[in-house]
């Protein structure tokens, strides 16, 4: 089987504990899990199954280590892979742009091939607006999180999410839920 490659970017810790929380289900022998801010384009070649992790930071903004690796990874060529993302922000404190990155993220690397997987329904979810929504405004287009407000919400969510993207990645691989 190919590993999964997972690449988070994360300031605060958050979005990187929902790299490793994501990892434990899937399996450490499954999952290469990779911060941003130390990779090239050249390590996502070695991946045909890619989930990216992104934070939202305060209006719509870009996390950091994401913002720097911008350009990089609207060069990658992401043809033939199947890829999921994982989107966090605060759906009360932010409700305008909420999960904006990944809703960003998701529109430089379409272009350049992906094949997105692992769509999220928008029920229950209080926002106001999202650039992560499908044109029909049903679903994200990622795993949406809010660590700040529904945290109790997130083990369930990244259980159901994991068994869905295995799924849709075609792989057999056993999830093992957690109560994280």
């Amino acid at each position: 089987m190919s590993k999964i490659g997972l690449f988070f970017g994360s300031d605060e810790g958050n979005t990187e504990s929902i790299s490793y929380r994501i990892q434990q289900r899937l399996g450490e022998d499954n999952v290469d899990v990779h911060d941003i801010a130390d990779v090239t384009q050249l390590e996502f070649a070695d991946y045909q199954y890619v989930i990216l992790g992104i934070p939202t930071w305060d209006f719509g903004q870009i996390q950091s280590d994401w913002e720097e690796f911008w350009d990089d990874i609207a060069e990658v060529d992401f043809t033939g892979k199947l890829v999921a993302l994982v989107g966090l922000g605060d759906q009360f404190g932010y409700g305008d742009y909420f999960l904006d990155a990944m809703g960003m993220l998701h529109d430089v690397i379409v272009p350049n091939g992906a094949t997105i997987v692992g769509l999220w329904p928008v029920e229950g979810y209080d926002f106001d607006a999202s650039k992560a929504l499908t044109p029909d405004k049903t679903h994200f287009v990622g795993l949406a999180l809010d660590e700040d407000q529904q945290e109790e919400m997130s083990a369930a969510r990244l259980n159901t999410w994991c068994e869905q993207v295995v799924a849709e990645f075609g792989l057999a691989l056993a999830v093992t839920p957690q109560d994280d």
